[in-house]
């Protein structure tokens, strides 16, 4: 079952169930995973329905960062409830010392020791991890690493 007709089996539960909250941020998801199929002219694969829904959640983050700034409490409780909805869907984060033992293998493999050529090191990472860690988290950890 891939990622479309999971959320509208779970899209006619929550009708059922009136949850109202749910109904709305489904089909938002369906929405946008239609969207991408209307633009890519194809039936999307699970990748790049996996791609939707990250962004999906990359998108509730930034909002709730902005609504907190602007004091808006309130808005940033229905983009962390929207959030922890669509992270129901993604699969597990790694951890940081998996990401950490991965770009090590990397760097030894590069010879890489400069901050300077930190782009060596995240193309190769973040293929290493793909679908599996936010670029933010790789980044931090190869700066970490290269002492940058």
């Amino acid at each position: 079952m891939n990622f479309t007709e999971k959320l509208q089996s779970d899209l006619k539960k929550a009708m059922l169930s009136k949850d109202a909250d749910t109904v709305r941020t489904l089909r938002m998801l369906i929405s946008k995973l239609r969207e991408k199929k209307i633009a890519l002219i194809k039936d999307l694969d699970e990748a790049e329905e996996l791609a939707v829904l990250k962004k999906a959640a990359k998108e509730r983050l930034d909002s709730i960062q902005t609504y907190t700034q602007a004091g808006r409490r309130d808005l940033a409780e229905i983009e962390q409830a929207e959030l922890e909805l669509i992270r129901t869907y993604l699969p597990a984060e790694m951890e940081d010392a998996a990401i950490e033992a991965i770009v090590k293998k990397i760097i030894a493999e590069t010879g890489v020791t400069s901050p300077a050529d930190k782009g060596r090191v995240m193309g190769p990472a973040m293929k290493a991890v793909a679908g599996k860690a936010d670029g933010k988290r790789v980044q931090a950890v190869v700066t970490k690493l290269l002492g940058g």
